[in-house]
Order: structure tokens, then C-alpha cells, then sequence
């Protein structure tokens, strides 16, 4: 009977710390001895010290500013380009299993699409067709992410910043466009 007191305290304790409470926007991906168990759902789990680990990982929609890349276009303009990518967790598994660090990966992957696709396109075409380049960015960029178990949901372009002496050769260009036509209008 006194060793059931003296273990009874220390089972008591071993049980309240390995509650872990699984929120609503969280999936919880449970290992036991360093091997897949299974993702917990929303609740109070049970993780035990040292045998079991259980991150939890964020479901909700994520936006990651994708900071200013230099790029060259097809007709070898330089320019700079930023844009805005939206994804969500869709397999917490594969998230924790597959990639070492999802948030970091899908920026990285974001940034160097974002130069591919405009490395493809002229200067003229990227700055008229600014959804065309999203479009192709997040199609690219959601089957590389598929098998993390990620879904990317919009892909913007916020800005493309254009050399200084770019921006005045356009704006001579265009000023010598309105000179044309004003005089076929006189």
C-alpha cells in the first residue's frame, strides 16, 4: 500500500504534464520513438515525455511577402520584383515529414520561380500581363508543393520596379507617342 501512495503522486504528475491541447486551427503530428504515429486532431492529447514528440502545425492560411528579386527579363531588362504567395497546410504529415522547414522552403521556392517566369517574359509583356505571371508562378510553385502536403492559393505580383534610366527612356518613348499623335490629329 505505501509503495501505491509514493507512486501515485509521480503517475499524477507524469499525466498532467503530457496534456497538450491541440487547437482548432492546428493539427497535431504525433511520434512515439522517433516513428509517425498519426496527426491529432483539435482536443487535449496525451503525449508522454522523452518516448513521444508532437509538433503542432498552423492549418490556417499563411501569406509570405516575397521579398524584392532582381530579375532579367527575356529581352535582358533588369528589374526588381516582389510579390505576395498565399498557401495553406493541407497534410500535417507530410508537412513535418517531407520538408525540413515548410515556411522557409515555399519562400525560397516563390523567389526563385518568380525570376524563371520573368526571365521568360518581355518587359513590355510582364508589365502588361501581371495575373498571366501570377498564374503561371502559383502553378509552378503548387505541383513543387504538393507532395509537402501544401496548397498554394494566389500568387500577386505586388511591384515591379524598373531602373531609373529605363523609366526615362518609357517616358520619353511615351511623350514621343503623344507628339505623334497630336500631330495626325492637326
Amino acid at each position: 500500500m505505501d509503495f501505491i501512495l509514493g507512486v501515485l503522486p509521480f503517475v499524477i504528475f507524469i499525466l498532467v504534464i503530457s496534456v497538450r491541447e491541440v487547437k482548432q486551427y492546428q493539427r497535431g503530428v504525433k511520434f512515439r520513438l522517433g516513428k509517425f504515429v498519426g496527426v491529432k486532431q483539435p482536443g487535449w492529447r496525451l503525449v508522454f515525455p522523452i518516448i513521444e514528440k508532437m509538433p503542432r502545425i498552423d492549418i490556417r492560411v499563411k501569406a509570405v511577402d516575397v521579398p524584392n528579386q532582381e530579375a532579367i527579363t527575356r529581352d535582358n531588362i533588369s528589374c526588381q520584383i516582389n510579390a505576395v504567395i498565399y498557401y495553406k497546410v493541407i497534410a500535417a504529415e507530410k508537412a513535418v515529414i517531407e520538408v525540413e522547414n515548410f515556411m522557409f522552403a515555399v519562400s525560397q521556392l516563390a523567389q526563385t520561380t518568380m525570376r524563371n517566369v520573368v526571365g521568360e517574359m518581355e518587359l513590355d509583356e510582364l508589365l502588361q500581363n501581371r495575373e498571366q505571371a501570377s498564374s503561371k508562378i502559383k502553378k509552378i510553385v503548387d505541383e513543387l508543393t504538393d507532395p509537402w502536403g501544401i496548397r498554394i492559393d494566389n500568387v500577386e505580383l505586388k511591384d515591379v520596379v524598373l531602373p531609373d534610366d529605363m523609366r526615362r527612356v518609357i517616358g520619353k518613348q511615351a511623350e514621343a507617342e503623344r507628339e505623334r499623335r497630336s500631330v495626325v490629329t492637326k
